[in-house]
C-alpha cells in the first residue's frame, strides 16, 4: 500500500509550445482553442516512440502544471460560481499537478508534433502522449455531473486569476 511518503518521479519527455506566455486569458479547455496552433517538441531520445503517431487525428497530451503550486480541495471552477470538490473539476492547482488535453495532430516532423486546439501554457513540460481513440475514450452513455449544460460553454471562456 502506498502512502504520501512514497516518492513517484516523472521526467519530461518534451516541451509544449503555445502562444500563451501567461496563464491569465488562456482558453480553459481545448474546445475554446480550436484554431490555436501549437507545437510539441519531443526530446530526441524519444523520437522512435513517435512512429505511427501521424495516422491519428487527435492525441492526448499529459503534462505537468509547472506554474501552479498548492491546492485547495474546494474550488470555484471557471464554468461555475459555486464551490465544488476539486476532483469534480479540471482546475490546475491539484495535489499532483497533472494536466491533460486532447488536441488535433496536424503533422509530425521528426521530433516536432504540430497541433491545433492547444490550451496549454508555453514551455509546459510534457509527460506523455497517447493516441485519442473515441471508441476507447468515450463511453456510449455518461453523466457530466454539475457540468451538465455548462461544458459546451467552455469555448468562450478564458482563464482569469482565480488559480494563479
Amino acid at each position: 500500500m502506498m502512502n504520501k511518503n512514497n516518492v513517484i518521479q516523472f521526467y519530461p519527455i518534451g516541451t509544449i509550445h503555445s502562444p500563451f506566455k501567461e496563464r491569465k486569458g488562456m482558453p480553459i479547455q481545448p474546445k475554446g482553442a480550436i484554431d490555436i496552433k501549437g507545437k510539441v517538441c519531443v526530446f530526441p531520445e524519444y523520437r522512435e516512440g513517435l512512429e505511427d503517431l501521424a495516422g491519428f487525428s487527435h492525441i492526448v497530451l499529459l503534462y505537468y502544471f509547472h506554474m501552479s503550486s498548492g491546492y485547495s480541495l474546494k474550488v470555484v471552477p471557471f464554468l461555475d460560481n459555486v464551490e465544488r470538490g476539486l476532483f469534480s473539476t479540471r482546475a490546475p492547482r491539484r495535489p499532483n499537478g497533472i494536466g491533460l488535453s486532447v488536441v488535433e495532430l496536424t503533422s509530425v516532423d521528426g521530433c516536432e508534433l504540430h497541433i491545433l486546439g492547444v490550451d496549454i501554457l508555453d514551455g509546459t513540460p510534457l509527460l506523455d502522449i497517447k493516441p485519442h481513440v473515441p471508441v476507447f475514450d468515450t463511453p456510449p452513455q455518461f453523466r457530466t455531473g454539475w457540468l451538465e449544460g455548462k461544458a459546451g460553454k467552455s469555448a468562450g471562456k478564458n482563464s482569469d486569476s482565480r488559480f494563479i
